[in-house]
C-alpha cells in the first residue's frame, strides 16, 4: 500500500514541538559558532597554531596550511563571475583544455536469499575526459564474482553485504591507484575519489573491516605522491566537524553542538570561493593511520551550487609543489560542465550502476551456468513467481 499522507501530518503536528525546540537550540549554538569564526579569522596562522598547541595532534580539529588573517569569516574569493553560461563555458574550456580528469564508482548485487549458494556481484565503471578538442575519452567497466568463499559465507542467510561494500570500495581504490601510475608524473591529470580520505565512516565496523578501508586509503594516498598524480576527495554533502572543533578548542566557553557541522558555519560564500586550506586533525581513526601519511592530509570547503559549501580533500603535497589553485580551478571547470557536479565523477557513476535488467541477467546467466556445471543451485518460488510475471 502507499503511504497514507493524512497520517504523516497528523503525526509532524504532534511532534512540532520536537522539531521546533531542535531548530532553535542549534540556531542559537550556530549564531556563537559564526561569532567565533568571525574572530578566529583575524587571527594569523601562527596564532591559531599557538592556542592548539596545548591540545595532542588529533584532538585539534584542524591546523590552519595557509596564511591566514587575511581572509574575513575564511572566505578567500576566487572573482570569478561570468554575464553568461556561455561566458563560464568559455572560461572551462580555456582552463580544462589538455587536462586529465578521471572518476570511478561502484555498484553491487548482493547476496540473495532467493538462491541457495551465497554469490555476489560487483561492477566498477571509470571515465578519463582528456579534454582535448576531438573529445577523446575513456569509460570501460570491470566486475568480479565474489563466491561463498569471498564472502566467508557457509549459508545464503548470513549477512555478507558488508564484505561486498568493502570488496566494492576495494576495486575503486584499485582502479584510482592503476590510473595515477599509469599517468605517473603527468602535471596535467586529476584524479577524483568520490568520497572522503578520512575514513571516520567505517569506525562503527569492527577492527579487521576499519583495517581494510585504512589500507585501501593509504595506498590511494602514497600512490597520488609517489607517482605525483593530483588526487581530490569530493564531499558533496559533508557533516565533517573539523573546523567546529577547531573552534572550539580556540574559542573558551563554545557550547558541544554534535549538530553543527564546518559546511553550515560558512555563510557569504560565493560561487568559486573557498576556505583556507586546512590540514585534518580529527579525533578518531586518522590515528590509526601511519602518522606519516594522517598527517598529510588536507581538506578546504568550496562553494560549488546554491547548497552549502562542498568539501575537498587532497594529499598536502599538492599544495607543497603549488598546484592547489590549478587543482582547484580544474574542480571549477568540472563542476560547471556538470552543472554543480564534477561531471567526471557523475559520468563514471552512470558508467558502473548496475540496473534492474542487469540484475535480471546476472541471475539468469548464474542459473544457467550452474546448471551446465551440475551445480545444486535452487531458487525460491518467490522468485521464480517473479521470473514468470516478468
Amino acid at each position: 500500500m502507499t503511504l497514507k499522507p493524512s497520517q504523516i501530518l497528523s503525526l509532524l503536528k504532534e511532534k512540532r514541538d520536537d522539531f521546533a525546540s531542535f531548530d532553535q537550540t542549534t540556531v542559537q549554538a550556530l549564531e556563537k559558532y559564526r561569532r567565533a569564526l568571525a574572530s578566529a579569522s583575524q587571527e594569523t596562522s601562527e596564532d591559531l597554531l599557538e592556542r592548539l598547541a596545548e591540545y595532542v595532534a588529533y584532538d585539534r580539529g584542524a591546523e590552519p596550511l595557509e596564511a591566514l588573517g587575511n581572509y574575513p569569516n575564511w572566505q578567500m574569493t576566487s572573482g570569478l563571475s561570468w554575464q553568461s553560461r556561455e561566458e563560464s563555458h568559455e572560461w572551462v574550456r580555456a582552463c580544462l583544455t589538455g587536462i586529465a580528469t578521471f572518476a570511478v564508482d561502484g555498484s553491487q548485487i548482493y547476496p540473495s536469499k532467493d538462491f541457495s549458494i551465497p554469490v555476489a556481484l560487483v561492477q566498477i565503471g571509470w571515465f578519463e575526459n582528456r579534454h582535448q578538442p576531438g573529445g577523446q575519452y575513456e569509460k570501460d567497466i570491470a566486475v568480479d564474482v565474489m563466491t561463498p568463499a569471498d564472502l566467508r559465507a557457509n549459508t545464503s542467510g548470513d549477512p555478507v553485504d558488508r564484505r561486498v561494500n568493502m570488496r566494492r570500495f576495494e576495486m575503486e581504490t584499485e582502479r584510482l591507484v592503476q590510473y595515477m601510475e599509469d599517468r605517473a608524473g603527468c602535471g596535467t591529470c586529476l584524479a577524483f575519489l568520490d568520497g572522503s580520505l578520512v575514513a571516520t565512516f567505517a569506525e562503527a565496523f569492527d577492527e579487521a573491516t576499519q583495517q581494510h578501508y585504512i589500507d585501501c586509503v593509504v595506498r590511494l594516498l602514497q600512490a597520488s605522491e609517489k607517482y605525483q598524480v593530483p588526487l581530490v576527495g569530493y564531499i558533496d554533502t559533508s557533516y565533517a566537524r573539523d573546523l567546529t572543533l577547531m573552534l572550539q578548542r580556540v574559542s573558551p566557553g563554545l557550547p558541544d553542538a554534535p549538530a553543527i557541522h564546518d559546511a553550515s558555519l560558512l555563510r557569504g560564500m560565493q560561487w568559486g570561493d573557498r576556505t583556507p586550506l586546512f590540514r585534518c586533525r580529527r579525533p578518531g581513526i586518522l590515528r590509526q593511520y601511519p602518522s606519516a601519511i594522517a598527517s598529510r592530509i588536507g581538506f578546504t570547503y568550496l562553494k560549488a551550487h546554491d547548497g552549502f559549501p562542498v568539501r575537498l580533500e587532497l594529499p598536502t603535497w599538492i599544495a607543497d609543489a603549488g598546484l592547489l589553485e590549478n587543482v582547484l580551478d580544474w574542480v571549477r571547470g568540472e563542476v560547471i560542465i556538470g552543472s554543480g557536479y564534477p561531471y567526471v565523477i557523475e559520468t563514471a557513476d552512470q558508467t558502473a550502476v548496475l540496473k534492474m535488467d542487469d540484475r535480471q541477467t546476472f541471475y539468469r546467466l548464474l542459473q544457467d551456468w550452474a546448471e551446465d556445471e551440475k551445480l545444486h543451485l535452487r531458487l525460491s518460488r518467490k522468485m521464480v513467481s517473479k521470473a514468470r510475471r516478468r
